[in-house]
């Protein structure tokens, strides 16, 4: 009965909205025919088959107008109104029509805006009798299961949520559309990050160890759309995950019953990334033990982002007879650890699971304790930093061929800070640095959720205690880092004393801010004033500021005014870090007591009266009978300190001198980056013959003459392969374990890394037929492992070798063929697709390499063909888009060519892309090669150009 009512209601709007419809389109045209005929006749147009002069016209708008006259021009506006509505109407029909189609696909299209008061009225009357048909022939016309699959779609999208655990009971299987999900014992915070999900890592449960494409842990913001995304390829494929996990009971007592709920910590199952046929099993004679290639591969892995897949495990190559040792002899270490690895398989998990003992932070090596979001906002300034090297760098041939990767920005006290912040980072482009997910992360809770200083209660916060001084300087990290990447209105304002900086800061170091010289476009974001007086007072003035903007324009809140667009200035937030002073306590409080509406954030060392206090052991523990909202706050020595303000200070956008493309090439100190030691690739033609080919550069894939091999591959084995390819002269088993799983348990790692091996071996074997190669051969002598160069081809040594036949030969056409060569070897950059750290300088380094290629190619064809040359650079800055030398060389070209609009164009082509390293500018040497190639060319005998 509602859902008649419903539609008799619906059908009753639709036919009230189309007569007063009717009565606008037709009724106001024949009202105004009838009452007022023709409308121009004001104007001197009396008749529509008799046009006026200028003479008429000019006498009918001079001469009195009589009552005739001034109703036909009310006439008139009223046929301009009437265009206008009809107009309208036709555009709503459409966008009305537009909207619901996408809505059926489960694609909303966002609200119109900008509507006029005409349009609105057509709006209304189209939405109610278009909404009618649409809803009643939907509902008609749609199929169950379209209709179910559209709602299923969208609750697959529902993220992850935190639950207590539960009582195992019996769980009911749902297999219509989902319902709404539920929050069952969720507290304020604990489904807001993905930091806290490490906690307490099960073991994966015997129904998911042999997971086609491996497993997954759950942390916050998970949904089975998004993971079919990532680890499946194709975000449809949700319902696989959903089937395949539906049911089985997990840890907390729950099981996945509805796409829409799934909780944080579950371990879900996957598919594989795509079906493919089953390898041939190689014989399965029993191997005899402490043989190190019988170690029994452990669980299949999160299945890699790029193909090929992991396979099922039955399709996975079971142990073979003992291999003969070549020569040169390859005999590999046996543990007694491998005989328990070959009993009890470990389990893969995601990589993201490599951490350390406290899964909640990161343990410094120096000094101090920071939690995993201080540490993704600090690899976020590291990942700008690379960007701003890749912009800066020259482009210079011959350069020397290298498999090294570039120097890392971070010092070595911070190496692990990057490599487990950048996996907490949200998502990136390849111009476009990634962002931490919660602003001033200082520390975490009881539950291991990361807390914002600016999400705190009360006016303020005050630290005291043997670990008071090391937090505030993770806080200062903390305050500057957030929004490094982002525009300058995200990014906060510090303002502190000169004794407090010196005392965070090494005794040698000068107590200034990141903009000494007062260069940078933003301005200062750490004020550092003489003593704390002055510093309120500057609290102070900036309270009295931004009190008077909200009387203003009439805003509640900071927040509430930086949200509207009808004023220039937004307003940072404000942090005013001092020492406790009691004489000047009431000042201070008067400020704190505006925190909230004025984004100000009081931050005391020692008790104050009236701010929450928090005592701080020497570990970051808050201690005390007195809860409070952070378990342990970041703690951070003065070296992590200056060495996070440098990088600031480097990454600041200010005006830069920069290098012209034509200004020779400037030696580069050894001292000033520090990279690993060149190791030499195999020289490999690009048309040698081997049993396996391997592709690095681009996504990792591995195949023979008999085609790709899509299954029984472990992803472990693909990102082992990488790095041997990386490093020609080969790897230790703890260099390895290092490389890929630097926060692991040193012993696990290594077992992780010899299946992998072993895995990668089998798999190479059986798919070639041939029993006798090692393909990862071990010498004995190093104690290495390293890629076969008589079994394998390795694009990225290709690469190399084409771009050193090129270095070494002056005949023009030999070069530009090698130069080709390589760039169609470049398939990408290296390892794309895997998420590890280690890879992103090796990366640059194999990046640069190629566009020095490009760049070489274009200086060949400009003379005869410089249109291919501005080809070969259009196409290297799609390779790195941030590179300024490229854009130069563009820019010249076109100059040469007479073509200033498409100067212009590459020019704010560039300022876009330099626009996302933190508001960054082209450098004034590009700008002047931009003003040579717009000037006028005046040709040699003085004439016109």
């Amino acid at each position: 009965m509602p859902r008649a009512l419903a539609a008799v209601a619906r059908t009753l709007r639709a036919l009230l909205a189309l007569a007063v419809l009717a009565g606008f389109t037709a009724g106001v045209p024949w009202l105004l025919i009838v009452a007022a005929g023709w409308p121009l006749d004001w104007i001197g147009w009396p008749k529509a088959d008799t046009v006026p002069t200028l003479t008429d016209l000019y006498a009918a708008i001079t001469s009195p107008w009589s009552d005739n006259m001034v109703f036909a021009l009310l006439a008139t506006i009223g046929w301009v109104l009437w265009a206008q509505f009809l107009r309208d109407t036709i555009i709503e029909i459409i966008e009305t029509s537009a909207a619901a189609r996408a809505s059926r696909r489960g694609q909303p299209r966002p609200p119109a805006s900008g509507r006029g008061p005409i349009r609105w009225v057509a709006a209304v009357l189209v939405g109610a009798i278009v909404g009618a048909v649409l809803f009643d022939a939907a509902r008609a016309v749609t199929s169950t299961s379209t209709a179910g699959a559209a709602a299923a779609d969208a609750a697959a999208r529902r993220p992850a949520v935190a639950v207590v655990p539960a009582h195992p009971a019996a769980l009911s299987t749902v297999e219509h559309g989902p319902r709404p999900a539920l929050t069952i014992g969720v507290s304020a915070t604990s489904a807001t990050l993905p930091l806290a999900t490490h906690r307490a890592s099960p073991a994966v449960p015997s129904w998911a160890q042999d997971a086609p494409g491996g497993t997954h842990r759950v942390v916050a913001g998970d949904n089975l759309w998004d993971l079919a995304a990532k680890h499946l390829g194709d975000p449809h494929r949700w319902r696989e995950i959903y089937k395949l996990n539906r049911g089985h009971e997990q840890a907390n007592g729950y099981a996945l019953t509805d796409p829409d709920e799934i909780h944080v910590g579950w371990i879900l199952a996957l598919p594989a990334r795509e079906a493919a046929p089953p390898a041939t099993p190689p014989h399965t004679q029993d191997p005899p033990p402490g043989n190190p290639d019988t170690t029994a591969p452990e669980a299949t892995e999160t299945a890699p982002a790029v193909p090929p897949p992991a396979p099922p495990a039955s399709a996975t190559p079971t142990p073979s007879a003992p291999e003969p040792s070549p020569s040169p002899p390859t005999t590999e270490p046996s543990t007694p650890a491998d005989s328990a690895d070959a009993a009890t398989p470990a389990p893969d998990t995601d990589p993201s699971d490599d951490q350390p003992t406290d899964e909640a932070g990161i343990t410094l090596p120096a000094q101090g304790w920071i939690s995993l979001g201080l540490a993704a906002a600090i690899a976020a300034v590291a990942a700008l930093l690379r960007l701003q090297r890749r912009r800066r760098a020259r482009l210079t041939f011959p350069t020397p061929v290298s498999t090294a990767p570039q120097g890392s920005p971070m010092p070595p006290s911070l190496a692990t800070v990057d490599i487990l912040g950048s996996r907490h980072l949200g998502p990136s482009s390849d111009h476009r640095p990634a962002s931490p997910t919660v602003a001033a992360p200082i520390g975490v809770d009881s539950d291991g959720t990361e807390v914002s200083l600016f999400h705190l209660p009360g006016p303020g916060v005050a630290l005291r205690g043997d670990g008071a001084v090391p937090a505030a300087r993770a806080i200062l990290a903390s305050i500057l880092t957030s929004g490094a990447a982002e525009s300058a209105a995200a990014r906060p304002v510090v303002v502190t004393t000169v004794d407090l900086l010196a005392r965070l800061l090494p005794e040698d170091a000068p107590a200034v801010g990141l903009d000494p010289d007062g260069t940078a476009y933003d301005g200062e974001r750490l004020i550092v004033l003489a003593d704390t007086a002055a510093a309120i007072t500057h609290a102070e003035e900036e309270m009295i500021g931004r009190r008077r903007l909200l009387d203003t324009f009439d805003a509640e809140t900071i927040t509430d005014l930086n949200a509207r667009t009808d004023h220039a200035e937004t307003q940072p937030p404000y942090v005013l870090l001092i020492d406790s002073n009691p004489r000047r306590a009431a000042r201070l409080h008067a400020v704190a007591t505006h925190r909230a509406a004025l984004n100000l954030h009081p931050v005391i060392l020692g008790p104050h009266d009236g701010i929450p206090t928090i005592e701080i052991s020497a570990e970051g523990t808050a201690t005390g009978d007195e809860p409070h909202p952070v378990a342990r706050l970041s703690t951070l020595g003065a070296d992590g300190l200056a060495a996070v303000l440098a990088m600031l200070t480097d990454a600041i956008a200010r005006p830069e001198a920069g290098t012209d493309v034509d200004d020779p090439p400037v030696e580069t100190s050894s001292a000033a980056v520090t990279v690993e030691t060149n190791e030499a690739a195999p020289l490999q033609a690009d048309d040698a013959a081997a049993l396996v080919r391997l592709r690095v550069l681009g996504p990792v894939t591995v195949a023979t003459d008999a085609g790709p091999i899509a299954t029984g591959m472990r992803s472990g084995s693909y990102t082992a392969l990488a790095v041997l390819a990386a490093h020609p002269a080969g790897r230790t088993l703890d260099q390895l374990a290092a490389d890929l799983h630097p926060n692991a348990d040193p012993a696990a790692a290594v077992k992780r890394v010899r299946t992998d091996i072993t895995s990668a071996r089998r798999v190479l074997r059986a798919t070639t037929g041939h029993e006798e190669p090692m393909f990862i051969v071990y010498d004995l002598a190093t104690g290495r492992y390293q890629l076969d160069p008589q079994t394998v081809t390795v694009d990225l040594w290709q690469m190399l070798t084409a771009i050193d036949q090129a270095t070494t030969t002056d005949d023009e056409a030999a070069m530009l063929t090698a130069l080709v060569r390589a760039t169609e070897l470049y398939g990408g950059d290296f390892a794309e697709g895997h998420d590890h750290p280690w890879a992103t300088d090796y990366a640059t380094s194999y990046r640069h390499q190629i566009l020095t290629a490009y760049a070489r190619i274009a200086e060949i064809l400009e003379p005869d063909h410089p249109d291919q040359a501005v080809a070969a650079l259009e196409h290297a800055a799609e390779l790195d888009p941030v590179n300024e030398e490229l854009y130069q060389r563009i820019m010249r070209i076109h100059g040469r060519r007479q073509r200033p609009d498409a100067v212009r164009r590459t020019l704010r082509r560039l300022e876009e892309r330099l626009a996302d390293l933190g508001d960054a500018e082209p450098s004034q040497a590009t700008r002047r090669v931009a003003e040579r190639q717009l000037r006028p060319v005046v040709p040699a005998g003085g004439g016109r150009p």
